[in-house]
C-alpha cells in the first residue's frame, strides 16, 4: 500500500505542475496579445466566440490550437527531414523538465507522512535546472541547420552564439546565492529566505543578492530568446529565424517552448530571489511581525496563502517579460555579444568576489 500512495502522490505532484504549467501558457498567449494592444492603443484579438460571448477575446487560445492542430503539416523537400521533425521536440522537452525541481509550496504531512510539494527534490537542484536549460540550445540549432535554408541558419548561429555567451553570465549570477545560503537544493534555498535580517527583513534572494538578481533576469531574457534579444527570429532582419520552414503543430510547439521558458524562468526568479512560496511574516502557525505580534492561522489557510504567494510572483515576472517585450527593441548583434562578455560576465564576476569578501567579513 506504501508503495501505491507514493506513486499516486508522485503522479498528482506531476500532474499538478503540468496542469499549471500549460494552462497558463495558454493564457500567456492571450496576455501577451492584449497587453501588446493596450500599450499600442488598440484592442487586440475580440472576435473568438462561444455561445455570443468573447469575454474579451479568451477564447483565441482555443481557435489558435484548433487551427494548428488541422493545418496541414507541409514539409519542405530541401530539409534533413529526420532532424526537422526532431527539432520542436528538443526544444520543448527540456523546458518541461526544468519544472520537475522547483517547489511550489512547504513540505505538507498526508497520512503521517510528510509529502515535498515538489515533483523531485534533488540535491543538486540548480545544477539540473542549468543542464536541461543548457539543451534548449540543440533544438534551435537543429531546427537551423535541418531546414537546409540560409535563414533559419542564420538564426540558428546567432541563437547558438547568444545562448552559450548568456548560459556563463545566468550560471555566475546565481554563485552569490548559493554562497549565501550555502546549498544548491532549491527547497533549503527557498527555506532559508524565510528568515528575517535584524528581525525586520525578509532573506530573500533580491535583498542579499541585488546585483546578483539584475544579472540573472537580463541572461534569463537572453536565454529564453525574449526582446530585446530575439535575434534568433529577428522577424525584420531573416524573417522568422531557425523557424522559418516551419508550420502547422510544429510552429506551435516552438511557440510553446518559448513561453515554457517564460514561465519556468519566471518560477526560477520567484524561487531564488523572492523567496519562493515565502510570504513575508508568514510562519506555519499564521503570521508573526516584528515586535512579537501574532495572528494565528489554520494550517491550511497557510498553506494556501504560501502557494498563492508563488503565483502572485509567478503571475508578475510573467507580465514583466511581455511589458520589455513591448517597450525596448531589439538589440543588435553586436551589442547583444558586447553586453555578454564585457559587461555581463565582469559583472557576475566581481559579484561573486564582493560576495565572499562580504561573507568573511561577517563571519
Amino acid at each position: 500500500m506504501s508503495g501505491l500512495f507514493d506513486l499516486a502522490v508522485a503522479v498528482a505532484r506531476i500532474a499538478i505542475m503540468l496542469i499549471f504549467c500549460l494552462t497558463f501558457v495558454v493564457v500567456l498567449t492571450w496576455a501577451e496579445r492584449k497587453g501588446a494592444a493596450y500599450m499600442q492603443d488598440r484592442r487586440g484579438p475580440n472576435r473568438a466566440k462561444i455561445l455570443g460571448l468573447t469575454l474579451g477575446g479568451i477564447f483565441h487560445p482555443l481557435a489558435d490550437a484548433i487551427k494548428f492542430l488541422f493545418k496541414e503539416d507541409f514539409i519542405p523537400d530541401h530539409v534533413h527531414r529526420l532532424f526537422y521533425q526532431m527539432a520542436p521536440m528538443f526544444a520543448l522537452a527540456p523546458a518541461l523538465m526544468t519544472i520537475a525541481v522547483i517547489p511550489f509550496g512547504p513540505p505538507v504531512t498526508i497520512a503521517g507522512k510528510t509529502i515535498p510539494l515538489q515533483i523531485a527534490d534533488l540535491n543538486v537542484g540548480i545544477l539540473y535546472v542549468f543542464a536541461m536549460s543548457g539543451l534548449t540550445v540543440y533544438g534551435v540549432i537543429l531546427a537551423g541547420w535541418a531546414s537546409n535554408s540560409k535563414y533559419p541558419l542564420l538564426g540558428g548561429l546567432r541563437s547558438s552564439a547568444q545562448m552559450i555567451s548568456y548560459e556563463v553570465s545566468l550560471g555566475l549570477s546565481i554563485i552569490g546565492v548559493v554562497m549565501v545560503f550555502r546549498s544548491v537544493k532549491l527547497s533549503q534555498i527557498v527555506a532559508s529566505q524565510g528568515e528575517l535580517l535584524w528581525g525586520i527583513v525578509p532573506q530573500w534572494g533580491v535583498v542579499v543578492q541585488p546585483l546578483g538578481f539584475i544579472l540573472f533576469l537580463v541572461a534569463l531574457y537572453a536565454e529564453a530568446n525574449r526582446t530585446p534579444f530575439d535575434l534568433p527570429e529577428g522577424e525584420s532582419e531573416i524573417v522568422a529565424g531557425f523557424h522559418t520552414e516551419y508550420g502547422s503543430f510544429k510552429f506551435s510547439m516552438f511557440m510553446m517552448a518559448e513561453y515554457f521558458h517564460l514561465v519556468v524562468g519566471s518560477l526560477l526568479v520567484a524561487t531564488l530571489f523572492f523567496g519562493g512560496w515565502q510570504f513575508p511574516y508568514l510562519a506555519s502557525s499564521g503570521f508573526v511581525l516584528p515586535g512579537g505580534f501574532s495572528i494565528g492561522l489554520p494550517g491550511a489557510v497557510v498553506l494556501l496563502l504560501r502557494i498563492g504567494a508563488l503565483f502572485a510572483k509567478v503571475v508578475f515576472f510573467a507580465w514583466l517579460f511581455i511589458w520589455v517585450r513591448w517597450t525596448i527593441p531589439r538589440f543588435r548583434y553586436d551589442q547583444v555579444m558586447r553586453l555578454g562578455w564585457k559587461v555581463m560576465l565582469p559583472l557576475s564576476l566581481l559579484n561573486i568576489f564582493a560576495t565572499g569578501i562580504a561573507l568573511l567579513l561577517v563571519a
